[in-house]
């Protein structure tokens, strides 16, 4: 079925009939932006006032997520702005939402996938197998059958034992070869795991040429949530040099993968590093793909969560009073990203049960008034230890049980490694809306 005739379902999402609210002529990012903060705070005091903690159903005071499709839509704009010679292949595992796998095949981007289960999903939306590329250097054998019987060709490797695997699997596979690359400058460091050594490639590309395999490109990636533009340019200098290895040995390679490693905040210094060493070192015959991630869908989600418990605890030595707060998400559930992606989530207060009404606002997250700041320390539902989300905070507003908080930046390494550790839920309902026309036009919002 193509991507235009799915219908989601209600277990996809809620939706809110919020598009008639808005007028669709700002495709201006900062217009864009304001408009989004805009329906993002309405989506948010929709929900929260539409439930009642006292009468509800089990789950249905839940943290949610209110996702801006229009978001993904300007970041992709601006990729095609200021790397329009990279083909953006997203990375699925950093946020497999059906939506916005969606609206990614909609603009035509690749997909980047490192399992069975994320190849299907991509598949499923009748996204062309070339639009593909298997990017896990060390595979499951039965995943490589399965690529081979899908027609996904373009995979990465980056060791010997890999190469006699793809050849009694997948002989006729296009493969890139993954290099080791210096991410000491990022979040999450992979070249303690993935890549050959320049030391290596040149016996890696002798052992494909003895195996007559097909080896396409050369692949590297910088780390996720990289800070240094340099990374880059040493890793397209040191792509170059496998480049003129494997000519020598009789290969003409056609692609350049680099990678992910984007955060939106740097992104325009870094691709514009990027650029400049694209052009000097490849020439324009060599197509160039991407594998941003985060860059996508971080600032796009949003999530909600009620407090669930607050505990008072007094410091007699001083004679100040602080509280622990319990929310209903935690590091085992949609805050995962406190674990595994060294994220630092902000709270903000939502709803108050000292306001009349919500207290979001688009510009500032609290009315700070002349309260005195109180301390809080914000901690997960679970009944382990280390379910903290913030040790310390402070806030101007008295919070208590049945009030709201509310998370920006939160689409990034999130609900994609929820648990269910404690029975809790690891998924949990998002509500989508659209700041840019172009985005509702093709997810028909």
């Amino acid at each position: 079925m193509a991507p235009s005739a799915i219908t989601p379902t209600t277990e996809d999402y809620v939706s809110l009939s919020l598009k008639a609210n808005y007028t669709p002529c700002l495709e201006e990012s900062h217009n864009g932006k304001a408009l989004s903060k805009a329906m993002i705070g309405r989506a948010l005091q929709q929900r929260v006032q539409s439930i009642d903690e006292d009468t509800c159903e089990p789950g249905e005071e839940d943290a949610f997520f209110v996702a801006d499709m229009g978001d993904i839509y300007r970041q992709h704009l601006r990729w095609k702005k200021h790397l329009n010679r990279v083909k953006p292949h997203y990375a699925v595992k950093c946020n497999p939402d059906p939506q916005v796998l969606r609206l990614l095949a909609a603009m035509g981007t690749g997909f980047d996938c490192a399992s069975k289960a994320e190849i299907d999903m991509v598949l499923r939306l009748g996204v062309d197998p070339s639009r593909i590329i298997y990017a896990q250097p060390c595979k499951t054998k039965s995943y490589v059958r399965y690529a081979s019987k899908q027609g996904v060709r373009q995979m990465t490797f980056d060791n010997l034992d890999e190469l006699y695997k793809i050849k009694e699997l997948f002989p006729d596979a296009e493969l890139y070869l993954r290099i080791l690359t210096d991410d000491s400058a990022s979040l999450c460091r992979l070249s303690l795991k993935f890549g050959a050594s320049l030391d290596d490639t040149g016996d890696l590309l002798a052992l494909a040429r003895k195996l007559d395999l097909n080896v396409v490109g050369v692949a590297f990636h910088v780390g996720s949530g990289a800070s240094d533009p340099a990374a880059f340019l040493k890793a397209v200098r040191d792509a170059r040099f496998v480049f003129d290895q494997a000519a020598a040995l009789g290969y003409e390679l056609k692609t350049l993968d680099v990678g992910g490693g984007f955060v939106s905040e740097t992104f325009d210094d870094m691709a514009a590093v990027l650029s400049v060493a694209l052009d000097e070192y490849f020439p324009p015959s060599v197509r160039v793909i991407g594998e941003p991630g985060r860059y996508y869908v971080s600032s796009a989600f949003t999530i909600a969560c009620n407090v669930i418990a607050r505990r008072s605890v007094e410091d007699k030595v001083l004679g100040v009073n602080s509280y622990m707060l319990y929310l209903n998400d935690g590091v085992y559930g949609n805050f995962s990203s406190i674990m595994f992606d060294h994220q630092h989530p902000i709270p903000r207060v939502l709803k108050a049960a000292n306001s009349p009404a919500s207290t979001y606002d688009a510009v500032a997250p609290y009315d700070a008034g002349n309260n005195l700041p109180l301390e809080y320390s914000i901690w997960g539902p679970t009944c382990d230890g280390i379910d903290c989300i913030s040790e310390s905070w402070t806030c101007t507003q008295t919070l208590d049980v049945g009030d709201w908080l509310y998370f920006e930046d939160m689409g990034a390494y999130t609900k994609c490694s929820a648990t269910k550790f404690n029975g809790f839920s690891d998924s949990h309902a998002t509500v989508y809306i659209s700041s840019e026309p172009g985005a509702s036009a093709l997810l028909g919002y």
